[in-house]
């Protein structure tokens, strides 16, 4: 793992940062670091404020949107909500459903099956629709590339709005209203929205026009800030005042089956970490091991009787979603090594028989051996599946571009993305793919890199400091936990091995000229490195800052990140 200190930020500013704030020029300069560097933007920062939500109407198609939607209301039309089967998806279409169904009830659901349709809009998808004279199909989360699928619609005499986050294609689907912060000529000020994000400000413009008041939207911010989580889009500007309130509607007043999905959470607040190791994998785990509608039957529960058994069968999905991605991971890293494909660019393998639900999964655990962009294939119908993770600063979506000769259909990000291709290409595509990143991926991209915010010496961590970096969150891309580097210390002795197969390091750690001051730490998956610790071997540690509850004891503790002998 390569650490890379960040640049010290400007003394001037950070000086006065820390004078207008009444805070330590340390803390001041980790906001600076963020581009934090004036007390208006501080003030935004650790207060995000819903009155700067930006209008929604700035979107480009909002206004046709909204007069569809009131259309289609006046006219007593069926309105479906279409949505993916993931965790923006699904809780895209609870929200925009239960929004509607607070004042209009001639509203169904649809989510696509995994298996047998595929991601985004489909025809059984727009054939269902038909059947049930919906005239209306509100698709959330996907549909930005679905050309030739709303075409088929508007045949059945079925509009289309769009609620969408990802790239569009080169042709824009001939929708009545096409809402995607990425379009080109969207002025949209903020375009790091994640579908369900999107599927929020229609909820607004619509509240707008109605003349309603905005604090009828603020129950459903417990699904924008789960969606913003699990779809890992930067925790800034907009992003940030919905996560920042949602996770309050988490922790103060969730839906019945959010709170049946955290009820056995030993825990008095829910942080965004939490949410994304928590709540996510298992409205996940519905859509991959069954069907998404069963998240988005417990997301929609008002009984919460009834959410609690709707969690608890989640629950069951998502504990053999485990058995299965643990499994699956094994045999794709025996295929690596049976092919001989250890030192390659790219890790590319396939079996028939793997379960499409979780190659997702295991894709970024291939990540966590061989550190490169990783495909999972599996078969699907007639065509081979596969999920698509990247690593950090390397753009898979475009190196899938470059390999579209062998693509049947492909969409996603810039570090995930899900494609489909015909058995035969298969090998082509996969040597095509090698190519592609050996040609273009940057050396330093090839090995994990660790950023660290800054050097801090043991003697300046303390409850308030902790208190401090706590009011920076919620923490995510963008503005990332604060990392930190502490050189030339030592173990005081009970370093140990701890955890299962001893894959987890326990050390309290001291500094070796000043051995005044120690603090526990825990290092997950760092028992291999348990040898640089012992006898009194000087090492320098890269972490962030956590707390451990210990017999109702409550102490910080250092997390460890990495751990290298000091030089």
């Amino acid at each position: 793992m390569r650490w890379t200190l960040q640049p010290p930020p400007d003394s001037q500013q950070r000086d006065q940062l820390a004078q207008e704030l009444g805070i330590d020029g340390f803390l001041a300069g980790l906001l600076v670091q963020r581009g934090i560097d004036t007390f208006a933007k501080a003030r935004s920062f650790f207060r995000p404020n819903l009155d700067e939500l930006h209008d929604p109407f700035l979107m480009q198609d909002m206004e046709a949107a909204v007069q569809r939607v009131q259309q289609a209301i006046g006219n007593n039309e069926n309105i479906l909500i279409y949505g993916d089967y993931d965790v923006d998806g699904t809780t895209s279409v609870a929200l925009m459903a239960t929004f509607l169904h607070s004042f209009y009830d001639r509203v169904a659901t649809y989510i696509p099956d995994r298996y047998t349709e595929g991601y985004g809009v489909s025809i059984q998808g727009i054939d269902y629709a038909a059947d049930n004279q919906c005239s209306l199909i509100i698709a959330l989360d996907c549909g930005i590339k679905a050309v030739d699928k709303v075409a088929y619609a508007a045949e059945k005499g079925i509009d289309f709005i769009i609620c969408d986050h990802h790239r569009p294609g080169k042709v824009l689907p001939k929708a009545v209203a096409v809402l995607d912060p990425k379009r080109a000529d969207c002025s949209y000020p903020f375009k790091e929205l994640c579908g369900c994000g999107v599927g929020f400000k229609l909820c607004q413009a619509i509240a707008l026009t109605n003349d309603w008041e905005f604090e009828m939207l603020i129950p459903y911010l417990d699904l924008v800030a789960t969606a913003i989580a699990a779809d890992i889009v930067p925790i800034t500007g907009e992003n940030r005042i919905l996560a920042y309130h949602g996770l309050n509607v988490i922790n103060t007043c969730p839906r019945p089956g959010i709170e049946a999905l955290i009820s056995n959470l030993n825990k008095t607040s829910l942080t965004i970490t939490d949410v994304v190791f928590v709540i996510a994998p298992r409205i996940n785990a519905a859509g991959r091991m069954k069907h998404g509608l069963h998240a988005v039957e417990l997301l929609t529960q008002n009984d919460p009787e009834t959410a609690r058994k709707f969690a608890a069968e989640i629950e069951n999905y998502n504990i053999d979603r485990k058995d299965l991605d643990r499994n699956i991971t094994l045999q794709a890293l025996q295929q690596i090594e049976e092919n001989e494909e250890q030192k390659r660019h790219t890790s590319v393998v396939y079996h028939k028989d793997w379960h499409k639900g979780v190659i997702g999964i295991v894709a970024s655990r291939l990540i966590e051996t061989y550190y490169r962009p990783t495909l999972v294939f599996t078969k699907s119908g007639d065509y081979l599946a596969a999920s698509a993770r990247s690593v950090k600063g390397f753009d898979v979506y475009q190196a899938l571009e470059q390999c579209s000769e062998f693509i049947e259909q492909f969409g996603g990000h810039k570090y995930a993305a899900g494609l489909t291709l015909l058995p035969e290409h298969y090998e082509a595509f996969k040597q095509r793919f090698e190519e592609v990143v050996c040609a273009t991926m940057e050396q330093r991209h090839r090995i994990q890199e660790l950023n660290i915010d800054s050097r801090l010496p043991l003697e300046n961590i303390s409850p308030k400091f902790f208190r401090i970096l706590q009011q920076m969150a919620p923490f995510g891309p963008g503005n990332m936990t604060p990392v930190f580097m502490t050189e030339n210390l030592v173990d005081t002795g009970s370093g140990r091995c701890v955890g299962d197969q001893d894959a987890h390091l326990k050390l309290r750690v001291t500094s070796k000229i000043n051995s005044k001051i120690a603090f526990d730490a825990i290092g997950f998956n760092l028992g291999g490195k348990c040898d640089l610790t012992t006898g009194k071997q000087a090492f320098d540690i890269a972490y962030s800052i956590d707390t451990n509850e210990w017999q109702g004891v409550t102490s910080l503790q250092l997390k460890l990140r990495d751990l290298l002998p000091h030089s």
